[in-house]
């Protein structure tokens, strides 16, 4: 009687450290770099500062051992800059993105590579300070496509180190002004290097 008890008062706890042990979860912070391309269109150039940098938080759930859903907020700066033919303007720019993602693992000892796909928001808002050379810019939303792919290096049971690529497509932003609509999507370049907690 004394071993069912026992045995009935250790089956929870059993339970509970396996369930640990899956780490279905991790929570992430990493940093990263904003390079958006050269872009021509509608009489209008549009560049971007490069080498801004930034922080990127994530929340991972494994569905299975290879498939995970992944939810992102990333925030970073940098200046926009536009040329047409009577103007040439300095946009400084808060960026913002809230996304999600499917997100499939491969493993190979400490090593998981691993592959992104999803979509997100991303908002452009503009600061109005000196570096902004027209205060007339209004805030700009955009619905776009996130992809990539990285490479997570096991440290321990708990923590790992992420390094990967993620491209974001999107509309180039006006900030609300026709003049500076290039009627253009581009793909901005968005390297990322971090650390996991799995829990």
């Amino acid at each position: 009687m004394k071993k069912i008890l026992l045995s009935l008062l250790l089956l929870p706890v059993l339970a509970a450290s396996g369930f640990a042990q899956e780490s279905r979860q991790d929570v992430s912070a990493s940093w990263t770099g904003l390079i958006p391309p050269h872009v021509v269109g509608n009489a209008v150039q549009q560049d971007g500062t490069i080498g801004n940098y930034g922080v990127l938080a994530s929340y991972r759930y494994m569905l299975t051992p290879r498939s995970a859903l992944e939810l992102n907020y990333q925030y970073s700066q940098d200046i926009q800059h536009f040329v047409g033919n009577f103007f040439d303007y300095h946009v400084h720019t808060r960026f913002q993105e809230i996304s999600g993602a499917y997100i499939y693992n491969f493993t190979f000892r400490n090593f998981n590579p691993f592959l992104e796909a999803g979509i997100g928001g991303y908002i452009f808002t503009p600061i109005k300070d000196p570096k902004t050379t027209n205060l007339d810019v209004k805030q700009n939303t955009n619905v776009g496509a996130l992809y990539g792919g990285g490479i997570a290096y096991e440290l321990s049971p708990s923590w790992d180190i992420r390094v990967e690529y993620r491209g974001i497509v999107l509309k180039t932003p006006n900030f609300g002004q026709d003049s500076l609509r290039t009627n253009r999507y581009y793909n901005i370049s968005n390297p990322a290097i971090g650390f996991a907690y799995h829990f």
